[in-house]
């Protein structure tokens, strides 16, 4: 009876055990899908932060949705984990703010990536009604989204890199309104005490027939790596065609003597007009730019998923 009863236990005893290990192993492997699903980028939840920010309305220097929007992207950064600095300053006496990520681990070469987050004032380009203001889905919003998921991934890398993000503001105050452009990239570059190894700028790179020429300012061999990379993930919006040479945020650092590109689809026909909207991006494109930008930094910084 008594030897009966402790074959019962120990049987009972190893049966315990291997539902434990199998629910431990399902927990594990779980676990581990759930890491590469956060270090894989989104082109989904990317286009979900552009419709947040579209939502705002308006977002050019003194409109509510100016400063919403900013308060928006610190709130989306620091619940990534994400330090932010506020770096403010004034041009014609309008208060004027960039925002600056950082993560606490950071290591080896300076690397930046940065957008626009203002949207410009006038559609002048609008044929209907050029004194609206511009919604800015793919013109500050699209670079913006692709940056806050990239700002979700980058944790789930062991990237070799000091990674930061700008997003800049006043880019798009030029022409209609009389500003300078760039405003935020140029007061930022001329205040930066770090030597960046690569700006890398996304700026409109939403659209639904996305095509990435190379941009006739851009540094050269900079150009080389991130299409190589991204052209390497069989993504076909990197193609090796010339590209206008466009007056944009990455100037700024070129004239201080810092490798940068622009990675814009200018051949976009709501370009400042009212029919810069939502339906004119897609998840697809927003994606191709963020699995390039992350190829990219995979081969320059030297990354695996954290396991």
């Amino acid at each position: 009876m008594l030897a009966h009863s402790s074959l019962k236990a120990r049987e009972a005893t190893r049966t315990r055990t291997a539902a434990l290990g199998l629910v431990l192993g399902t927990l594990l492997s779980a676990c581990a899908s759930e890491i590469g699903a956060t270090a894989a980028f989104n082109g989904g939840l990317a286009l979900d932060a552009a419709a947040e920010q579209v939502a705002f309305g308006p977002r050019f220097p003194g409109s509510p949705g100016h400063t919403e929007i900013q308060e928006w992207i610190a709130r989306e950064l620091e619940a990534r984990g994400w330090a932010v600095e506020r770096q403010a300053f004034e041009y014609a006496g309008v208060p004027l703010l960039n925002l600056i990520a950082t993560r606490s681990e950071t290591k080896g070469p300076f690397i930046l990536l940065a957008a626009h987050y203002d949207t410009r004032r006038l559609a002048d380009r609008d044929g209907i009604d050029p004194s609206a203001p511009v919604p800015g889905a793919n013109d500050g919003a699209s670079g913006t989204s692709v940056l806050i998921e990239l700002a979700r991934v980058i944790p789930g890398h062991e990237f070799a890199c000091d990674i930061r993000l700008a997003f800049f503001d006043a880019e798009d105050g030029g022409g209609a309104v009389g500003w300078e452009f760039s405003l935020g990239a140029r007061h930022m570059a001329s205040t930066l005490t770090d030597e960046p190894q690569a700006v890398v700028v996304l700026d409109m790179v939403g659209d639904r027939d996305l095509r990435l020429p190379i941009e006739g300012n851009s540094t050269p061999e900079l150009v080389e790596a991130i299409w190589s990379a991204a052209q390497a993930e069989g993504l076909t919006a990197f193609v090796d065609d010339p590209g206008p040479s466009i007056i944009d945020d990455h100037l700024p650092f070129i004239e201080r003597g810092w490798p940068a590109v622009d990675i814009i689809d200018f051949t976009y026909p709501s370009w400042h007009t009212t029919q810069d909207t939502l339906d004119k991006l897609s998840a697809e494109s927003l994606e191709q730019v963020g699995r390039g930008v992350l190829a990219w930094l995979k081969a320059t910084c030297g990354a695996d998923e954290i396991q």
